[in-house]
């Protein structure tokens, strides 16, 4: 089976090097970047310095920048930021390419219709099945064999266990689930809260303000999944408790450091400069309020954290306001 991973980042590299080292059923494995001097300097070195220090690149896993050579593929990973997924959709398509293809992305696709999940907008105008792998996963951990679990989640067909049953192998384990909405609204929304876990640690806060959190952000996780048709107990799984708690608590988590600079007083541009990586919680945060907003469900976490990266809500009055909301019981 030959695999194409379209975006030599951290993550996209990761999963390049475990399918590339699987002991069974070794697929054919290209890693796509879309740069030709960043795909001659990972041949050079076989390492992605900047990205994945310190892990080198199997002999087997291939490396192209040539689009057309991965839009032959028989399976496609995008590992791009999710706002890059259209444009990167509609250049493989143009390429010709034609098969189930899954992303690696976690967030919200907003444009001139709206906000919605990535596969409302991509599944429609693709020919095969799509999908979304999911969970608690750092790359770095990945690349160095560490154990980890995934969930994969696709539109139809039997893409999703076919995905997970490529994916398994030595250390990582995956399972397949039906509920994408639900994945990939754990996914998205995870990255919101985990800033909020970041400025709540940095004012010193306590474990236990952090584990409220967590709880209190799952359960706004879980109403918006059930209103965008996923199901609640999916929340429960990889992809949304297990990718939260890793977000909020793990210190190579790129949301996590920014709610701590920013409740250190950093301007959020001087955070994001800083990071020499896309943190999807920024963007997903103005996403989530306002699908929130339009549904009428009630996110008060994530409303808070938009409010302070993109409003200048000071963040400690972003959390005395939390505070003086009049308690509901807990199941609502």
């Amino acid at each position: 089976m030959r695999v194409a991973i379209l975006g030599a980042g951290a993550w996209g590299t990761a999963l390049a090097v475990h399918l590339a080292l699987r002991a069974a059923s070794r697929p054919q494995v290209l890693l796509w970047a879309r740069a030709p001097q960043a795909a001659a300097a990972l041949l050079a070195a076989r390492e992605n310095v900047r990205y994945l220090p310190g892990v080198r690149l199997p002999d087997a896993l291939r490396v192209t920048s040539a689009l057309a050579e991965a839009a032959g593929a028989d399976l496609l990973v995008l590992a791009t930021p999710v706002a890059a997924l259209p444009d990167a959709v509609a250049r493989l398509a143009a390429a010709g390419a034609r098969a189930p293809a899954v992303w690696l992305s976690k967030g919200f696709l907003a444009d001139a219709q709206g906000v919605a999940l990535a596969h409302e907008r991509i599944a429609p105008r693709w020919p095969a099945p799509v999908g979304v792998v999911s969970g608690p996963s750092f790359a770095d951990e990945v690349a160095r064999g560490l154990p980890t679990a995934l969930a994969v989640a696709a539109t139809g067909g039997t893409l999703a266990e076919d995905v997970a049953a490529l994916l398994r192998g030595d250390t990582l384990r995956a399972y397949a689930t039906d509920d994408i909405a639900g994945v990939e609204t754990g996914g998205a929304v995870k990255n919101v809260l985990a800033i909020a876990a970041g400025a709540s640690d940095a004012l010193g806060f306590g474990h236990n303000a952090r584990a409220a959190l967590i709880t209190r952000g799952l359960a706004e996780t879980a109403r918006l999944a059930a209103v965008l048709g996923g199901r609640r107990e999916t929340l429960m799984g990889l992809a949304g408790l297990g990718d939260l708690v890793l977000t909020c608590t793990g210190d190579a988590s790129r949301n996590r450091r920014v709610g701590v600079a920013l409740a250190q007083g950093q301007p959020l541009p001087a955070i994001l400069a800083g990071l020499g990586h896309v943190a999807e919680g920024v963007g997903a945060a103005r996403a989530v309020r306002a699908l929130a907003e339009g549904r009428g469900v009630e996110m008060p976490i994530c409303e808070a954290v938009d409010r302070a990266l993109h409003e200048g809500l000071p963040v400690r009055e972003a959390v005395a306001g939390l505070l003086r909301r009049e308690p509901r019981p807990e199941t609502q």
